[in-house]
C-alpha cells in the first residue's frame, strides 16, 4: 500500500530540501497540487486530509490552521514552523532528546520539528542538566552563526541581492539583538533550563551551515567537574546515535583554523559536538550542523521515518 506524503509549502527553503531528499525514495509517494492550486485553501485542505502524513513548511498562522483541519482526522502532521514547538498536544521532534523520545515520535499524531539553533543548543546542554553538571538555573550564553538560508526566502533574497553585495562581507552580521528570539521557549523547555539564556545569533556570508557556541564558566559547573566530565556526559548520551558525532576530546588540542567551519556538515543530517576545555577550568561547547539538514529538513525526514516505523536513517545522508 502506497504511503502518501504531502509537503504543504514545498517551494520554501525547508520544503524544497525535504522534497529533493524524498523524491528519490520508492517506499513513499510525495503528492502535490498543481501550481495554480498551490495557494488554494480548499485544495490544500483536501490534499492534507488525503495524505497519511503532511509536512508543514508554512508560516505559524497557516500551520495552526492546518492543525485544526487535521485535529479530528486520520492525517498525521510534522510542523516545521514555530507554532507548536512547546504545545502540550505535540511531541517535540528531536529524536535524541531523551531515551524515550523516539517512541513518543513513532506514536504521535502531531510532531513539531525543532528550530536549528535550538536543536544544537539542546543537544549540548540537556545531558549536562540531566547529570547535574549544570544546574537548571545556570546563567547561560549562546552565540550562533548561521548561513543566510536560515532566514528563509526574504533573507536569501536580501543576501543574494547583487546591489547589496552582502555575500562579499568579510565578517558576520549579528541580528535580533534587542528581541526575544523565537527559539527561546523551546531552548528553555527542552534543555531543562529555568533561566532564559542570553542568545546572540548572527548571519554569515554563506548560504548554509551553522556553528553554535556555548561558553561555560567554571563557576557554574558542578564542583569538581571539568571538561572531561562534560565530554563524557555527551559521549555517553549520544554514543549510539547515528547522526550525532561527539568528537574526541583530544582532537581539540591541535585544531586548525578550518576545524570549526560552520559548513562542514552541509548536505547531511549530521551534527558534530565539540567540548573544548580551557586551563582555567572554563569549557567551550560547540555544535556544527547544516541549518537546512539536521536543523530543519533532515530532522523532518528523520521524524517522518520514525512515524512510518522504518529505519530513521532511511534516505538521509550522514
Amino acid at each position: 500500500m502506497s504511503i502518501n506524503i504531502f509537503i504543504d509549502g514545498h517551494v520554501g527553503t525547508t520544503g524544497l530540501r525535504i522534497h529533493d531528499w524524498l523524491s528519490i525514495r520508492h517506499d513513499i509517494e510525495v503528492i502535490a497540487l498543481p501550481e495554480k492550486l498551490r495557494k488554494n485553501t480548499e485544495a490544500r485542505r483536501e490534499m492534507v486530509l488525503s495524505s497519511d502524513i503532511a509536512i508543514l513548511c508554512l508560516p505559524d498562522d497557516a500551520a495552526i490552521e492546518v492543525a485544526n483541519w487535521a485535529k479530528d482526522e486520520n492525517t498525521r502532521l510534522i510542523d516545521a514552523s514555530t507554532a507548536h514547538r512547546v504545545a502540550e498536544d505535540w511531541v517535540y521532534g528531536l529524536p535524541e532528546l531523551q531515551p524515550n523520545q523516539r517512541d513518543l515520535i513513532r506514536n504521535a499524531k502531531f510532531v513539531s520539528n525543532t528550530g536549528c539553533h535550538a536543536a544544537a543548543f539542546i543537544l549540548l546542554i540537556r545531558p549536562l542538566v540531566d547529570e547535574n553538571i549544570l544546574m537548571k538555573d545556570s546563567p547561560i550564553t549562546v552565540r550562533s552563526l548561521s548561513g543566510y538560508s536560515g532566514g528563509g526566502r526574504p533573507m536569501i533574497n536580501k543576501w543574494e541581492d547583487p546591489e547589496k553585495n552582502l555575500k562579499s562581507l568579510p565578517y558576520e552580521a549579528p541580528y535580533a539583538l534587542q528581541s526575544v528570539h523565537k527559539h527561546i521557549p523551546e531552548m528553555m523547555k527542552y534543555s531543562g533550563l529555568t533561566k532564559e539564556p542570553q542568545f546572540t545569533p548572527a548571519v554569515g556570508p554563506f548560504r548554509c551551515g551553522m556553528r553554535v557556541q556555548v561558553p561555560i564558566h567554571s563557576a557554574i559547573l558542578k564542583e569538581g567537574s571539568n571538561g572531561k566530565d562534560v565530554w563524557q556526559a555527551l559521549e555517553e548520551r549520544y554514543r549510539n546515535d547515528r547522526f550525532v558525532d561527539v568528537l574526541p576530546l583530544e582532537s581539540m588540542a591541535s585544531a586548525s583554523e578550518t576545524a570549526y567551519d560552520p559548513r562542514s556538515c552541509n548536505d547531511t543530517n549530521s551534527i558534530k559536538l565539540c567540548v573544548i576545555p580551557h586551563p582555567s577550568g572554563h569549557v567551550t561547547l560547540m555544535a556544527i550542523l547544516d541549518n537546512l539538514g539536521k536543523g530543519a529538513s533532515g530532522m523532518a525526514i528523520q521524524n517522518l521515518n520514525l512515524m512510518l516505523g522504518i529505519q530513521e536513517s532511511e534516505g538521509l545522508p550522514k
